[in-house]
């Protein structure tokens, strides 16, 4: 028995299905009539639609959240910490097969869409971005919608979406949920061409989000048991509720690093979370960037550029072990040469690993900014500039128009003029974006070289 969630796939996928689609959908839209050959629940999702009284000739807003506000619900969901799951199963195959892959949070606002990037750019022109609300009350029929409104995976083919800007586009989505409460947490949806609609595509999504939820109660189980340490004044604890008699092994995970954007270091264990001193943070950076370790007077030269600060470093050791004694006791220090002796999670790293993934929409959101950027040393100076450059050229080079723009307006590349102009080589011609990223491209040539702006913006593509 064909199941009710599916595309039929013994049915014609040819022109002659997809024209009947497209019939049926106007006599429901037009004439309230529910012609043969369409699901149930795709008419019921209609219905639903039409109650909503949305418009299926016009795009829903383009953005339900700011960057800034869409940032800060990345940091903070909890699907945040199994994205590397997405990535193992499901980003690759997508990457493969002309598919994109975007991850939703409980009320449709897409968070995350990665895979193919010419496949991404074409689904801007329907208004699938991160930020977009893609939930029913905002586009109507859709597969991460209706899935989260009717809380069970979904196919969702051409015509049956209820936003005609939709009708090209076929998808499959799959709600997750919280492995302790069963709440929904979000939706993960794979779109694309006929692929995405496969037989084979919803049970993909269906073990995807079965590891993710796994992923997630490993993660929970892992946290220490018991009471929490006392800390010193400088530490801000950190603690979670105790699970109860945990049955699967423990993982202990790496105590982590944060040094983007920000110039205190933030170092969390699981237990404990603890803002150290500029200094203390430079010295954790390097050796977790050398994981080989640095001998004295190599680590002293790129902490002050200085051949006579070895014994002001000895100095410093001391009152680093002190501090990691007391913040988090599972980092030691080991000497000649001076090395982590257990790995640090260092967030400027991470961005890097991400890129090299291809994950370059989420390594973007994890970049928050340069590393440690008062700091002075030569050897951040020169980590900050890896990190940076690469960021830029992985952004230039495979980015989305969407996702351009989005770096283009962070602090880093708000005056990059290449960055800009590339933006405008991306958008579509009759983008409504383009009018502001042309000014924007002004008021950089005004400001920098102000002689030559006015024959600049001369050359500039005004449509």
């Amino acid at each position: 028995m064909t199941s009710p969630w599916t595309v039929d796939p013994t049915g014609d996928p040819g022109p002659g299905l997809f024209m009947k689609l497209e019939q049926a959908h106007e006599a429901a839209l037009t004439d309230r009539i529910v012609r043969s050959g369409v699901r149930r629940l795709v008419q019921e999702s209609w219905d639903r639609s039409l109650t909503l009284r949305l418009d299926p000739s016009k795009p829903a807003p383009e953005r339900e959240l700011s960057a800034e506000e869409l940032r800060e619900l990345r940091d903070r969901h909890p699907l945040a910490a199994v994205l590397p799951v997405v990535h193992n199963l499901l980003i690759r195959h997508a990457f493969a097969s002309g598919l994109i892959v975007a991850i939703g949070d409980e009320l449709g606002r897409l968070l995350w869409i990665d895979g193919d990037r010419v496949v991404r750019r074409k689904a801007e022109g329907m208004l699938f971005v991160e930020g977009s609300d893609w939930s029913e009350r905002r586009v109507g029929t859709s597969a991460p919608g209706t899935a989260l409104a009717l809380d069970h995976g979904i196919q969702i083919q051409r015509g049956e979406h209820f936003s005609q800007l939709a009708h090209p586009w076929s998808c499959t989505a799959v709600p997750i949920h919280d492995p302790d409460t069963g709440a929904i947490l979000g939706v993960i949806d794979i779109t694309g061409g006929a692929e995405a609609v496969a037989p084979q595509t919803l049970p993909l999504v269906e073990a995807a989000v079965a590891a993710m939820e796994a992923e997630l109660r490993i993660q929970r189980l892992s946290r220490p048991v018991g009471p929490p340490r006392t800390t010193r004044p400088h530490t801000a604890a950190v603690f979670a509720p105790a699970p109860m008699l945990p049955t699967a092994p423990i993982r202990t995970l790496p105590a982590r690093l944060d040094v983007l954007g920000r110039d205190h270091g933030r170092l969390e264990d699981g237990t404990t979370s603890a803002v150290i001193s500029p200094r203390h943070a430079e010295i954790l950076t390097l050796l977790a960037w050398n994981r080989d370790g640095l001998s004295a007077d190599r680590l002293s030269l790129l902490l002050t550029d200085q051949s006579n600060s070895v014994d002001n470093l000895r100095a410093e050791m001391v009152r680093l072990r002190r501090v990691l004694e007391q913040a988090t006791p599972r980092i030691g220090i080991a000497s000649r040469p001076y090395r982590l002796e257990s790995a640090i999670d260092l967030d400027a790293l991470r961005v890097l690993a991400l890129l090299e993934r291809g994950a370059h929409r989420v390594a973007l959101g994890a970049y928050r900014g340069p590393v440690l950027p008062s700091s002075t040393a030569p050897g951040i100076l020169e980590i900050r500039a890896e990190v940076s450059a690469r960021l830029r050229e992985a952004m230039l080079s495979d980015a989305s128009a969407e996702l351009l723009l989005e770096y283009a307006r962070t602090d880093e590349a708000t005056y990059d003029s290449e960055v800009w102009r590339a933006c405008l080589e991306l958008l579509p011609a009759r983008s409504p974006k383009r009018a502001s990223v042309v000014a924007r491209l002004k008021r950089i040539e005004a400001e920098l070289d102000p002689a030559g702006a006015a024959a600049d913006a001369r050359n500039l593509p005004q449509r």
